[in-house]
């Protein structure tokens, strides 16, 4: 064997290559899109199960505490929000109160029978459980064919979400109409029709005017449901947002033939301004109270039981201006003026004379002046050139 003298002859003579060790392939993938990669498997799961990750098992749990992580780091959003096509990211509910909290709590460690009776009602049948039941059990699938013009318009819902073009905000009774668009539990739905069958309803409270009926709701997984109506709204008040319609659409559909009147005119409604006559310290003392509203009868007619209604703060009010409504959706007027003054709202609960609780949406803490103002504004269409600062009591331009 010939004597190896230099590195070069050693290398020279390694016939099985052993020290052939060429470069490498770069196999390291790159920190964006490891977080890409991760969050597209929360999609995948959501795609497949047709909800969020939930804390029943180790491997949905680690996807749920992935998810809320990046919920809360800005530039990671700001990363996957081209991915994020169910809109999983904004799907982040507000702690607003200790039921918020108990419901946050993944691992169960509030789950003990001292936390759990806060809440319970005993011997009192749920009307949520019910709810909830009839919100599951009736959706259907829906035929490809017969969700496929859904399909392309919950698309463009989460596209036009994503743009800014629309919002999601709070949910409340009066935004569950026909036509507009819901989330529940980070799934989309669109109530299509409802099948009015009952106007007035009995309850051991008393008689109610509230309709009820069965809907057609579409789901953007692809099922389909006829829940009742009221079952649709307790679900959605619990854990539900709604999507705001693009504001161009909204002013269009108000203002279209809402100025000359004429005996061929028809008139739609009134839009109120009213003042409370209570002589409860919190109402007495607050200047620039009003209360916004739409009535379909004449107003007097509509606050002569004031008194007896937590709409009204359970007290008599004063008529401040009245503006009866032609040719326009003035029920749709109320709702953009309450959209308006959405920062002014008064927060108070009232309770009536059988002791329920409830929280009236239609008072404002505005000056007259700013109130009469937009009124003006909304009819002239120029409303959206400006916003209201709530502390400065002001109309400020965008």
């Amino acid at each position: 064997m010939a004597k190896k003298t230099t590195l070069e002859d050693i290398f020279n003579d390694d016939e099985f290559g052993i020290l052939d060790s060429g470069p490498k392939n770069p196999a390291n993938k790159s920190e964006d899109e490891r977080l890409i990669e991760s969050f597209k498997e929360i999609i995948g799961f959501f795609e497949k199960n047709g909800r969020e990750p939930e804390a029943t098992n180790v491997t949905e749990f680690k996807l749920l505490s992935r998810l809320k992580a990046l919920r809360k780091d800005s530039a990671k959003m700001g990363i996957l929000k081209p991915y994020d096509s169910h809109n999983l990211l904004n799907a982040e509910s507000e702690v607003r109160s200790v039921s918020d909290i108990l419901n946050d709590d993944d691992l169960g460690i509030l789950d003990t029978n001292e936390t759990a009776s806060i809440f319970e009602l005993r011997h009192v049948p749920s009307s949520m459980e019910r709810a909830e039941t009839d919100f599951v059990a009736r959706r259907k699938p829906m035929k490809d064919k017969d969700f496929s013009p859904y399909e392309e318009n919950f698309k463009n819902i989460h596209n036009e979400l994503r743009e800014g073009k629309r919002k999601l905000i709070g949910f409340n009774y009066d935004s569950l109409r026909v036509g507009e668009y819901y989330v529940n539990n980070g799934v989309m739905l669109y109530l299509e029709r409802v099948d009015w069958e009952k106007q007035i309803q009995e309850f051991n409270s008393g008689v109610h005017n509230r309709p009820d009926g069965r809907t057609r709701t579409i789901f953007e997984n692809g099922t389909i449901s006829n829940m009742m109506f009221q079952s649709l709204y307790k679900v959605l008040h619990a854990n539900g947002r709604m999507v705001t319609n693009p504001d161009a659409d909204v002013e269009r559909e108000l203002f279209n033939n809402a100025n000359a009147v004429n005996e061929e005119d028809m008139e739609t409604g009134w839009i109120y301004i009213l003042r409370s006559k209570s002589l409860k310290p919190e109402i007495a003392t607050m200047e620039n109270l009003y209360k916004i509203g739409f009535s379909t009868v004449p107003i007097a007619e509509r606050i002569k039981n004031a008194a007896k209604e937590p709409t009204y703060l359970m007290a008599d009010v004063s008529v401040v201006e009245g503006f009866k409504c032609y040719n326009m959706n003035a029920q749709k007027f109320e709702h953009l003026l309450h959209r308006f003054f959405a920062e002014a709202c008064l927060n108070v609960d009232v309770f009536d004379e059988k002791g329920n609780r409830y929280s009236p949406r239609e008072w404002f803490v505005v000056p007259l002046a700013i109130v009469k103002k937009s009124i003006q504004l909304i009819l002239s269409g120029e409303i959206v050139k400006y916003r209201y600062d709530v502390n400065g009591e002001i109309l400020i331009l965008r």
